[in-house]
């Protein structure tokens, strides 16, 4: 019979300590350990020592012979081919490198009500449309509740509803592991789905279910079937008040791929990212839009019928996302606020990036924000992280503090640095040509920056003509800042002359700023 050892488990980092401590030796973090009971198999007595054979009893000269045990030359190795199995769903496959690796397990995190459940039933049904077979294991809905709902999506009902699929889509209302386990070895499915982890238990172990102890347990059974059938394992994770999976760390070590399922309830996008994946990248994003039908795929923004910002505070930038380009839109709202109490906020963009591209435009710049408050946003849900966004939030923001727009089409590509210059971002190139293509007339870039395409300076018109793709080489953002044209009159293309320009040709007489006041861009 089996013996239980007693250790403690960090919730935090997923280390374990033979005893409890108030804080985890290996993360830091107080107040973390919990505990739990580990089976303990007895060891044999005649063992063999190491030097020798091995203690399993198996030949050691078979197991050189078949290059267990043996170094190899790297050169040697065989190149690995991984399969991937398409689940129909053009955006989920992009988050996974192309597929759902057979064998693989995969986990998915998001916040309640976000549509966790939606999705993975939209891949079960797209699955089995291609001729596969998925089960479908809910742990918190019944069958005929499940049924209800899947016959609502879009994916269900293009396939001919849920009697048409057949046994191709397997459904089950089941917090067992041991009899979801079983369920799957004698259906063979391509593809299993588990709603959710937190709800599963297993019947030997006296613990509740989401503990650490059945957490544990029933993911290593899963892990167990994925390797030892071939079949690709979906579960579905909680997350925290902080916007972490909940559970232990030790969920995402054992798994393959962690996938984080974000987006604001009250908007329809939501955003699949990769958090973790061994077979693959974790930049890529996939988009969706939440409809009454279910999820659909987004393919990416465009500037709208080649007329950019319309109000003053709008931009436009290009992100990358691994090896996808998508056009964000960012919005900036300059208030009246209070000195010394001022409030500068972000949603989707880095706050602390925030504050130094405010501090560069009252250096660099001219602009007096000491007493107003500043509020930016990415539109449609799009974190925008990377610094490729500065000059599209530097242009948002003195917009909106001037009353002005840019010109008609416009999308600003470019990083800012403390000294107002602009500097060239990777892939400069595919985010010019991805922004001509989505509907931009003009592009902002670093004169840095090294495009395929012919610099042009847009022509001096009064009707704000611009032509078709156009690239301005922009080298400070003082300059950037001359293009922003009057709401009130229309939108012009004709750069101003700079502070600097205008001082030579007053004969050293500075003019353009008045003291304690406003810089005027006119």
């Amino acid at each position: 019979m089996a013996k239980t050892r007693t250790e403690f488990l960090c919730r935090e980092c997923g280390g374990n300590h033979p005893k409890w401590m108030g804080k985890c030796p290996d993360c830091g973090a107080w107040d973390s350990l919990e505990r739990f009971s580990v089976e303990v198999e007895p060891t044999k007595a005649g063992s063999a020592p190491i030097w020798g054979a091995p203690a399993d009893g198996t030949d050691a000269e078979e197991l050189a012979r078949s290059g267990i045990g043996r170094a190899v030359a790297l050169g040697s190795v065989p190149e690995a081919q991984v399969p991937r199995v398409p689940t129909g769903i053009s955006e989920f496959d992009r988050v996974l490198g192309g597929g759902v690796v057979p064998g693989s397990v995969m986990l998915l995190g998001g916040d309640p009500g976000i549509g966790k459940s939606t999705l993975l039933m939209q891949v079960a049904a797209a699955v089995a449309a291609r001729g596969g077979c998925a089960l479908y294991a809910s742990s918190e809905e019944s069958p005929q509740q499940v049924r209800l709902r899947a016959e609502r999506l879009e994916p269900v009902v293009r396939a001919g509803g849920a009697a048409k699929l057949g046994d191709r889509l397997l459904v089950m209302g089941e917090g067992n592991v041991a009899r979801i386990v079983e369920q799957a070895r004698r259906s063979h499915p391509a593809l299993v789905l588990v709603d959710s982890i937190q709800l599963v238990h297993r019947a030997d172990v006296s613990a509740a279910p989401g503990s650490i102890a059945q957490l544990r347990r029933c993911c290593l059974d899963l892990v167990g079937l994925a390797k030892s059938t071939g079949c690709g394992v979906v579960l579905v994770g909680h997350v925290t008040k902080d916007g972490g999976l909940a559970g232990p760390k030790l969920l995402e070590h054992l798994v393959d791929v962690v996938l984080s399922f974000e987006g604001d309830r009250h908007s329809a996008i939501r955003v699949v990212r990769g958090v973790k994946n061994r077979f693959g990248s974790t930049q890529e994003i996939g988009l969706f839009e939440m409809r009454g039908d279910g999820l659909a795929e987004v393919e990416a923004v465009r500037v709208p019928h080649g007329a950019g910002p319309a109000a003053p505070g709008c931009a436009f930038v290009a992100t990358m996302a691994g090896t996808r380009c998508l056009l964000g839109e960012i919005h900036a709202l300059v208030a009246t606020g209070f000195l010394g109490s001022t409030k500068r906020k972000s949603s989707g963009l880095d706050s602390s990036r925030l504050a130094m591209l405010i501090a560069v435009l009252e250096k660099h710049g001219g602009l007096r924000l000491a007493d107003q408050d500043v509020f930016v946003q990415s539109l449609g849900g799009l974190k925008i992280a990377e610094p490729a966004a500065d000059m599209a939030v530097a242009l948002a923001i003195a917009g909106a503090f001037y009353n002005r727009v840019l010109p008609q089409g416009a999308v600003a590509i470019g990083e800012v640095g403390l000294t107002g210059e602009l500097r060239a971002v990777p892939q400069i190139e595919q985010r010019v040509h991805e922004s001509l293509r989505r509907g931009a007339r003009i592009v902002f870039v670093p004169s840095s920056a090294r495009v395929g395409l012919p610099p042009k300076l847009p022509p001096t018109s009064r009707s704000g003509d611009l032509g078709d793709g156009q690239i301005v080489k922009v080298g400070t953002i003082a300059a950037a800042l001359e293009f922003l044209s009057p709401a009130q009159r229309g939108l012009t293309t004709e750069p101003k002359p700079s502070a600097s320009d205008r001082k030579v040709r007053a004969g050293g007489g500075e003019t353009g700023a008045a003291h304690g006041g406003h810089k005027s861009i006119s």
